[in-house]
């Protein structure tokens, strides 16, 4: 064990975690130069093509030095602020981290949200600028930055280039003096469940850290929290891939295959121990909370037994959304499911669709509202077509979110215009030494996702940053905008909207579906809808078929009768059909 360090990385999204990684991979000689790849421990479709990372991942890598051999044991983490959850748990399962700044950027708002969890859980931090080799490296400059925010010595923070693998070697060496070996233990097997996946043939695998004593192939285990006992049928390590073992020892990292087949079962957080031990569990994890909900049906109703085993197979690897059944009388039967923010939302839409062949029609979302109505009822509304009709609302509270949002100091005036429009209370700012400016805001999470994030990149020529966590609720101004089509409500239109944007929002909403849905073969309304007005109405023309162009000369009557028949049948279509509307029409009107 005084041999063993277990360390990740955390930084703001796009400083260089898993390219940093990956010069490790290449110094340790974990993977051979053939088998090498960028972004080798991304190893989702998605997460290659975003060049983000989605889900954390962990590796075993061998190094020497001074004639000694050290195992290390790295987890790569997500950046992105949806994924800090991943973090969150990676951070349980490890004695230190490495702090990436990027030596272009510097200090992010990131940065500091995921320095203060690691700070909370006591790790050892060892800060490095990165991308030295950049052209536009401010390497002084930031290393200035970090040692102020850390209160540390400015020759202890460590330079490197994850593109060229300058100083990575120095790195490493650091890692193996500054980290610590995990705590020696007791021979009582002990092991934290951090991340788990599935299998189809070996059903449950979990990723998990040895804390106490040893789990070998074939113990007869249980997990503490489930009360679930199983046989290990196979243990092992990650080289990235997955290297079948006979043990793992106490500070170890690897996998437990458990042949456990039935979902719910495998908690992150949980405590794996042998069915005949006496040991308590060891202290887990906060429960993820949900804080943007949309509904989710298949496109075809056959499909709706598929969705909801795709969502349970998801739930295996990703425990940090929930789903729920429920029924529109509209689109039919789906789900409502709750993400961790809207790239969350997208990512976990897109693997359905990727992974599972499924076509989908996703809501708009939104966010939870308590909901006190006039006779004293109170209610809790998740989608926008349960929220009350306004005559029967008394109060409506809505979650708030505290930002720290920084920017260069040039585009403040441009973005205290972008706050107010987002209904944003501005608190105190800090100035930094390199011409930037650290504001703390607070904001409705309902305007956190009107397309906050695109139009902040917008105003401040994409560089500015920001973090968020929840805080306690306020008393919200809004109300429910419906959409109708042909007369009839359309569900999974519907958005809840603040008061002072009602006007605004149905003219855009009315717009987009005008211009997107297909033209009908009668006259079709399209209307906004609110506290019992239409706000907004546009009408499309009905496609028009010339029904006497076969005819060629005779009595113009004739041409009078088939054009006034053709008339009557579209007044009879108006009042008696229906509209389909095309699913990629749900999903444009989503996207903003």
């Amino acid at each position: 064990m005084d041999h063993i360090r277990n360390f990740l990385i955390i930084a703001h999204i796009d400083h260089g975690k898993s390219t940093l990684a990956d010069r490790m991979l290449e110094v340790t000689h974990t993977v051979e130069g053939r088998k090498m790849q960028n972004q080798l421990l991304d190893s989702m479709e998605l997460e290659r093509e975003r060049g983000i990372t989605i889900k954390m991942q962990p590796v075993r890598m061998e190094y020497t030095v001074n004639k000694k051999k050290y195992t290390l044991n790295l987890i790569d983490t997500p950046g992105h602020i949806d994924f800090q959850y991943e973090v969150s748990r990676a951070l349980k399962a490890v004695e230190g981290s490495l702090l990436l700044v990027d030596a272009t950027q510097g200090v992010q708002a990131q940065t500091f949200t995921t320095l203060e969890m690691a700070q909370s859980q006591n790790l050892v931090i060892i800060p490095v600028v990165t991308k030295i080799d950049a052209p536009h490296a401010r390497v002084d400059d930031v290393k200035l930055e970090i040692a102020e925010l850390l209160n540390c010595d400015i020759d202890s923070i460590l330079e490197v280039s994850g593109k060229t693998g300058e100083g990575v070697n120095e790195l490493l060496e650091v890692v193996i003096e500054r980290i610590p070996a995990p705590s020696q233990h007791a021979s009582t097997s002990q092991a934290l469940v951090f991340d788990f996946e599935y299998s189809d043939h070996r059903g449950i695998i979990v990723y998990a850290r040895i804390f106490k004593g040893s789990v070998e192939t074939g113990d007869a285990l249980i997990m503490l929290g489930a009360k679930q006992k199983f046989q290990a049928l196979e243990v092992g390590t990650f080289r990235p891939t997955k290297l079948k073992g006979a043990i793992l020892q106490s500070g170890e990292i690897g996998y437990i295959v458990t042949g456990i087949k039935e979902a719910g079962v495998a908690i992150v957080g949980d405590t794996i121990t042998t069915q005949k031990s006496h040991a308590i569990a060891l202290s887990g994890y906060m429960q993820p909370r949900p804080v943007v909900w949309a509904s989710v049906y298949p496109e075809n109703q056959d499909d709706f037994v598929a969705l909801r085993t795709a969502l349970s197979r998801l739930k295996l690897s990703d425990a940090s959304f929930t789903y729920e059944e429920e029924t529109s009388g509209t689109l039919g039967r789906g789900f409502r499911i709750g993400f961790l923010g809207m790239l969350h939302l997208e990512i976990i839409t897109e693997r359905l669709r990727r992974e599972y062949d499924l076509e989908l029609i996703v809501t708009s979302p939104s966010v939870i509202y308590r909901v006190v109505k006039k006779d004293g009822q109170e209610v809790i509304v998740y989608s926008p077509p349960l929220f009350p009709e306004y005559g029967d609302i008394l109060e409506v509270f809505e979650p708030w979110v505290a930002l720290r949002l920084i920017s260069p100091s040039r585009f403040v005036g441009d973005l205290n215009v972008l706050l107010f429009e987002h209904e944003a209370e501005i608190g105190d700012a800090r100035t930094f030494g390199d011409g930037r400016t650290q504001l703390d805001v607070h904001m409705p999470l309902r305007e956190l996702m009107r397309n906050f994030f695109d139009k902040l990149k917008s105003v401040t020529s994409g560089y500015a940053s920001f973090s968020y966590e929840m805080e306690m609720e306020r008393k919200a101004d809004v109300e429910r905008l419906d959409v109708l089509v042909a007369g009839d409500s359309v569900p999974a239109f519907s958005k809840v909207v603040s008061r002072r944007r009602i006007d605004e929002e149905s003219e855009e909403v009315v717009e987009k579906l005008y211009s997107l849905l297909p033209q009908q073969l009668f006259v079709v309304k399209i209307q906004a809808q609110a506290h019992g007005k239409i706000l907004s109405s546009r009408t499309m023309k009905a496609l028009r078929k010339d029904v006497t162009g076969y005819l060629y000369g005779g009595d113009i009557t004739r041409k009078m009768k088939l054009r006034e028949k053709q008339k009557k049948g579209k007044k009879r279509m108006a009042a008696q059909g229906s509209v389909n509307i095309p699913s990629d029409v749900f999903l444009k009107m989503m996207k903003r």
